[in-house]
């Protein structure tokens, strides 16, 4: 691998972006979800507490449809094309009593599940724009358990079938802060590599009202 490479982040982590746009008509296997899971499975987690747990629906089937009551109407109008809709908890107990930093360990194992979709040819896009008291209801889960994030997994779709406000946020660029105003050394505000290099971009964007992405 030459130096340069070495330089610049993994490509499945330049390449994930969170579109809207799905293929209506994509079919994602069983035995794909379980590899995707899988490598949500292993994700570290405070103390190994293993906390991530999911709601898994395949477009069609009565969990998918339950799941996408619980969106708010907006993000609805692309969820329902998405091959399969995940809810993505957090377990905040077990047997030894409360559990410490349990969206942390969520996060890292959604982290996992999106990467391993990337590289498996699939998009993902993380939503936080539902009701937890509706999931709560429509899937009976427990007083320790509570829904964080729905997760939408597919094939990418035709940017056209999207309303036109939703076509326009799907071609802007993304972007993120350069580490300039994130990573700081001596104290805080000093950057840690004041001279940013250049950061990649793709297209398709990932900021907007509807959660996590």
């Amino acid at each position: 691998m030459a130096v340069r490479d070495l330089m610049e982040p993994n490509p499945l982590i330049v390449r994930r972006w969170s579109p809207r746009a799905f293929d209506g008509t994509a079919e994602v296997a069983p035995a794909t979800m379980r590899v995707l899971l899988e490598a949500a499975r292993w994700a570290a987690s405070h103390g190994n507490t293993q906390p991530a747990r999911f709601l898994l629906g395949y477009r069609g089937d009565d969990t998918f449809a339950r799941i996408l009551a619980a969106l708010r109407p907006k993000n609805r109008t692309w969820a329902a094309r998405a091959s399969v809709l995940l809810v993505g908890a957090v377990a905040e107990s077990d047997e030894r009593g409360p559990m410490p930093n349990t969206e942390y360990g969520l996060g890292l194992a959604v982290q996992n599940l999106v990467l391993q979709a990337v590289d498996m040819g699939l998009v993902t896009h993380q939503v936080g724009g539902f009701s937890p008291d509706a999931v709560r209801e429509a899937f009976g889960l427990p007083d320790h358990v509570r829904s964080v994030v729905v997760i939408a997994v597919g094939v990418l779709g035709d940017v056209a079938q999207l309303p036109e406000d939703l076509q326009a946020r799907e071609r802007r660029p993304r972007e993120r802060k350069p580490l300039t105003e994130t990573v700081f050394t001596g104290q805080w505000g000093q950057p840690a590599f004041p001279d940013d290099g250049p950061r990649p971009r793709r297209g398709g964007n990932d900021e907007g009202a509807d959660g996590p992405r």
